[in-house]
């Protein structure tokens, strides 16, 4: 799940904790050149330096200049996300990288992250992109085939949990649940940059936007999750609300093998998963009811994996120094992540609400240590 929907109690001191993790957070002057896009956030504003720029790689430069947390997003005219960068905090700096074909696009700031956010429609001119390392368009190519094997496999392990929902079985149910989000949870940048499916299978009570009513708008897997650890019953309600999500990750798994996939893409999802994590699953705030945590954040790791690997031939020529902190930080963390299972294969996680303090901090420091290289990935394969 998207981590931009925080409560004002929590706001500040995760995005303290992700100015630690981003690495990219900046208190220099402005970038500039005609690929650099500088975007002044604020409360009530979002401003662009340029509303036209060369096709091709671009680089959004952001400060937000407000008092809230904010995200940018630079879109595509049907909302569709090029890019993102979520949890900006009150006067810090963050950098991402981006490749855009000609034509038009929104650049969004969300002050608070909520609703559609502050707009500006934005153009790229000139020709085509220029043509990419062949390694590159392998990559690519191999992570839509990847994205596309993971939403067919959750769709059976889905289907197995929301008949458990149906026939009332809470036992069969709760065991169902965390495994049929692990592909989910492998891929979900590309989920999310459809827009209108991540809100409705993997939001939180919390993450409903204004106006929206949780008996009515809340649906996906942690309305589900509600019922089987807090209620611990099932209801009528329920059967439809499985049947929903069956409908909905079956509209995901048709539509990601058509998902816009760029290498500089794929490098942000990487970054993008770290920052689930260290907003969501360290927290214990995504599976607050099933404290099932520790399957969502192996699985975002994965994820993270995948698209650095497959990536890593083009970064290694770039920047040899950074594949060997990235290599480093992987295996630190999926190290320190098998203390936690029963063998390298299984899912079997520890119950997260089982884990100490002491020990939450440890994987949170892991996660920073990864996360901080993770955010130059981007940069990295961009072929000099």
């Amino acid at each position: 799940m998207r981590a931009v929907r925080l409560s004002a109690v929590t706001a500040t001191a995760t995005v303290a904790a992700l100015t630690a993790l981003t690495g990219c957070t900046e208190k220099g002057g402005d970038a500039s050149g005609d690929r650099v896009i500088n975007v002044t956030a604020t409360d009530s504003k979002c401003e662009v330096s340029t509303k036209e720029f060369p096709a091709g790689h671009v680089e959004l430069a952001i400060e937000n200049k407000g008092s809230k947390v904010t995200e940018v997003y630079l879109l595509f005219p049907d909302d569709r996300i090029v890019t993102e960068r979520e949890n900006i905090g009150a006067g810090t700096k963050q950098r991402v990288t981006a490749e855009v074909k000609a034509g038009d696009y929104t650049i969004a700031c969300k002050p608070g992250m909520k609703g559609d956010g502050i707009r500006q429609d934005v153009k790229a001119t000139g020709g085509t992109v220029a043509k990419r390392d062949p390694r590159l368009d392998k990559a690519v190519a191999s992570y839509r085939t990847y994205v596309q094997e993971q939403a067919d496999a959750t769709l059976p392990l889905a289907e197995t949990f929301a008949k458990a929902v149906k026939d009332g079985d809470l036992e069969a149910a709760q065991k169902a649940y965390a495994p049929s989000r692990i592909g989910w949870e492998r891929t979900e940048p590309v989920a999310e940059s459809f827009g209108d499916i991540d809100p409705k299978v993997d939001v939180r009570e919390d993450g409903l936007e204004e106006g929206q009513d949780p008996a009515k708008d809340w649906t996906g897997w942690h309305r589900l999750e509600k019922s089987l650890w807090k209620d611990k019953k099932l209801t009528a309600r329920d059967s439809e609300l499985a049947d929903q999500l069956i409908t909905d990750l079956t509209d995901w798994q048709k539509r990601v093998g058509k998902a816009d996939i760029t290498p500089t893409s794929m490098a942000n999802g990487a970054k993008e998963l770290l920052d689930e994590v260290a907003t969501g699953k360290v927290t214990g705030e995504e599976e607050r009811y099933s404290h099932t945590d520790l399957v969502d954040f192996k699985a975002n790791v994965e994820g993270a994996e995948k698209s650095y690997e497959l990536l890593k031939a083009v970064a290694k020529e770039n920047d040899p120094a950074l594949v060997t902190e990235l290599d480093k930080q992987f295996a630190a963390l999926n190290t320190l992540l098998d203390k936690y299972r029963a063998d390298k294969t299984s899912y079997d996680f520890t119950s997260y609400d089982k884990v100490g303090d002491a020990d939450r901090k440890e994987l949170s420091d892991a996660v920073n240590a990864l996360a901080e290289p993770l955010s130059k990935l981007a940069a990295a394969v961009v072929v000099k």
